[in-house]
């Protein structure tokens, strides 16, 4: 949740423990903390909050671009880790398992919504055009989820067309974004995170024109 305008109420984020599991395992949730957490969502939607007099009170309150918002959340993953911060095997299994998710999805999406078969070289069910079973038995078999979360997932999918394609595009645009700016005579880590951050919600482009343009 993001904080109020005049910060009296702050931003949070917190976990609901399923009720119906006497057994809840951690290993893929650190990864989900940092996305949903700091530096991923609180982190950036806090931050929003607080650039009254570079954004517009709309653009800070009711503007939301996937590829930049779940772009910049599935970077933060990676950069805890680059930084040292996935320091335990576990952890680290976790967070490979949301990167494999996060690939399976842009597979699925693409295949099931353009109605596209499975290539014929797959492991997975080569040849067969994809199902709304076929792909809850892939997050199943590949990613490690459960049938009941995998069967969520696959509808969300459905009812979203390329929603979750955004993770991985706006990810791996910010990696390339980051690469290019390295060559600018302002480019530190810190710095990059802070322009990146500082223009609030916009598309991908435009992002790359605020970004590279910059002196």
């Amino acid at each position: 949740m993001q904080p109020s305008e005049d910060f009296s109420r702050l931003g949070s984020v917190w976990y609901a423990k399923p009720t119906d599991t006497s057994v809840y395992p951690l290993f893929d949730e650190v990864t989900t903390a940092y996305h949903e957490g700091f530096p991923g969502h609180h982190l950036q939607i806090g931050l929003q909050m607080c650039l009254g007099d570079q954004l517009t009170r709309a653009h800070r309150l009711a503007v939301w671009h996937d590829g930049y918002g779940e772009g910049w959340a599935l970077y933060a993953e990676r950069l805890m880790d680059e930084l040292g911060f996935i320091n335990q095997p576990e952890y680290r299994f976790g967070l490979l398992c949301s990167q494999l998710m996060r690939a399976c999805r842009v597979v699925i999406d693409i295949g099931m919504h353009l109605g596209l078969p499975i290539p014929r070289d797959a492991v997975f069910h080569p040849g067969k055009h994809w199902t709304f079973d076929l792909a809850v038995e892939m997050l199943h078999d590949y990613c490690l989820m459960s049938p009941v979360n995998a069967q969520s997932e696959v509808t969300r999918y459905l009812g979203w067309p390329a929603q979750a394609i955004s993770y991985k595009v706006g990810e791996q645009f910010i990696l390339d974004l980051r690469s290019q700016a390295e060559d600018k005579p302002w480019f530190t880590l810190k710095e990059f995170h802070r322009r990146i951050l500082g223009t609030g919600p916009v598309g991908l482009d435009h992002l790359k024109e605020l970004i590279l343009g910059s002196s």
